[in-house]
């Protein structure tokens, strides 16, 4: 199915799965389903009034379908963006001659419109908080210095440094941002902040520039620009020229950033930075879909390093990586290793162990929800001791696990049960309309169903005995959980031609005489069907394609 345009929407008509056809289809196949369909549903064969009025919006419905997916550009719309993407105003004035890559282009035109007409009512916040933590006190004591000290039989852990800094984005035009942050820091006892004001303005599709101001007590006020231009479509450039002006004069600062793409997924930087810590960085930066790799050195003042990092990326749904890096230059050797793993929706959670020479051990916990940054630095020692290393390995991790399973695993599990339920109520009156249909189709497939029925039985052919489509209930299921699923063995038998039924991977829930029971949920189908006097059975998942009669559905004598 299509994608829909708003989250959170619900579309649950697919045209593919009404017509019972490949998202592949021919006209030929198209027509034909058509055909089929509009046999089966014309109101001109039904006399009751009622039937008739189902089947006149059933009619209507298979129509409907039909005329989109035989349309060439409707059906380039409606397979990019769902039924909700031919609503949107403005595809009058699209030339009906424009490829489906075209079509998506224009869209997306017109999606930026709707897009500008919000533009005054976001902002972009971002936030970070850091706090530092002092517990070296575990690992380096003197145990002489403290057996005369009340309380020195414990370890004192204290936090030293904490730094807060939020910021905010304001659009005044479609090109024009103001961008306000902020900041506080304090370290040891001592602090101070600042706050700054940014106008950024793109000036064309190739570049944008920002001016800056600033003021506070840690590095007096500020007045600086950056630019970023596109030099070619595989090379861009910035420019970062600041003032920081003070009781010891006026600091100039300049930074320049050169970088190109070398391959698809490789990217290459060249830095250079001149002020009171003057330096070049160069770097090649290589991100696939499993691995990140960034190779870098520097030389300037005070530091010059070379560091290399590799980063890979687990394929699972908690999109789980781990990393490892290693920093060497005069300010002495730093190894670190770590991992971090999504732990609900919004939230990533990572830890990084940090061991160098003459820095020591440091444990370092990041959580990154949405847009907001919590970072907590622990140093543990000055030293490089094993016991250090090993805590700060395994403490995270038990520690990690005890809450994975006490605390995050039953809170996703039960956000998962409120988005459910919430979808579910807002989807209420199209599945109660959905199973209308449903309902009214099958009533009128009954004089069909009977004789194809009939003329299966005459050959021997494929009699569908029972089907039944929704969740079942298995081995793995939970405690007192029911089976939710429909009967659908009249809306199957209907679809069989020749002694054979063929479903495509279109979702089942859009055939005629379906609906979903269980919204949100994985589904399957499940069938138990005759062929040539002999049973057979086949459990179906949601989403694969399904052609019976087959050999290996035989149910054995012995079973």
């Amino acid at each position: 199915m299509a994608p829909a345009l708003e989250d959170g929407e619900f579309d649950n008509d697919d045209y593919y799965s009404l017509l019972n056809v490949r998202r592949e289809a021919s006209q030929e196949e198209l027509k034909g389903s058509y055909r089929r369909l509009c046999m089966l549903y014309h109101p001109d064969k039904h006399r009751d009034p009622e039937l008739k009025r189902q089947a006149e919006q059933l009619f209507n419905l298979v129509h409907q379908a039909y005329e989109v997916l035989s349309d060439p550009q409707s059906r380039a719309i409606y397979d990019i963006y769902g039924k909700r993407g031919l609503d949107v105003e403005g595809w009058e004035v699209v030339e009906r001659k424009r490829s489906p890559v075209e079509i998506r282009e224009e869209f997306e035109r017109l999606q930026r419109e709707r897009e500008e007409r919000r533009l005054q009512q976001r902002t972009n916040p971002k936030g970070m908080i850091s706090v530092g933590v002092d517990a070296t006190d575990l690992f380096d004591r003197y145990e002489e210095d403290y057996e005369d000290v009340p309380g020195g039989g414990f370890p004192h852990v204290e936090i030293n440094k904490m730094h807060i800094s939020q910021s905010i984005e304001a659009p005044l035009t479609t090109s024009d941002t103001a961008v306000l942050s902020g900041s506080l820091s304090t370290h040891n006892g001592n602090g101070g902040g600042n706050i700054n004001v940014a106008l950024r303005r793109v000036t064309s599709a190739k570049g944008w520039g920002e001016v800056e101001f600033g003021a506070g007590d840690t590095h007096g006020p500020l007045l600086g620009m950056k630019i970023f231009r596109n030099l070619t479509a595989r090379c861009f450039v910035t420019a970062q020229c600041g003032l920081h002006f003070s009781s010891r004069g006026v600091r100039p600062g300049c930074t320049t950033m050169l970088a190109r793409h070398l391959d698809k997924n490789t990217m290459g930087y060249l830095q250079w930075r001149w002020g009171t810590q003057s330096s070049m960085n160069t770097s090649i930066v290589r991100d696939t879909k499993t691995s990140h790799f960034t190779l870098a050195m520097q030389l300037g003042i005070p530091h010059s390093f070379m560091m290399m990092s590799y980063q890979y990326k687990f394929q699972d749904d908690d999109q789980t990586k781990v990393k490892g890096s290693i920093k060497a230059g005069f300010f002495g050797t730093v190894v670190e290793y770590g991992a971090e793993r999504k732990i609900s929706r919004h939230s990533v959670l990572g830890a990084t162990v940090s061991v160098g020479v003459p820095q020591g051990v440091s444990l370092k916990i990041k959580l990154n929800r949405a847009s907001q940054t919590y970072f907590f630095p622990i140093h543990l020692t000055d030293q490089l001791l094993p016991s250090a290393v090993f805590y700060a390995t395994v403490g995270p991790l038990v520690f990690y696990l005890a809450i994975q399973r006490l605390v995050i695993r039953p809170y996703v599990r039960s956000q998962k049960e409120q988005d459910l339920e919430k979808h579910r109520e807002s989807s209420a009156s199209d599945i109660a309309r959905k199973r209308q249909e449903a309902e009214s189709a099958v009533l009128l497939m009954q004089e069909s169903v009977r004789r194809i029925i009939e003329t299966e039985e005459s050959k021997m052919g494929l009699i569908i005995l029972n089907a039944w489509y929704g969740k079942f209930v298995t081995d793995n299921s939970q405690k007192h959980e029911r089976a939710k699923v429909i009967d659908v063995t009249v809306p199957l038998q209907c679809l069989v031609k020749d002694s054979k039924l063929i479903l495509t991977e279109a979702t089942k829930s859009g055939l005629p005489g379906f609906y979903d029971p269980c919204v949100g949920e994985e589904k399957s189908l499940k069938l138990l069907y005759q062929f040539r006097g002999v049973m057979h059975q086949v459990l179906s998942p949601e989403g694969e394609a399904l052609r019976i009669p087959k050999q290996s559905h035989r149910i054995d004598a012995d079973t």
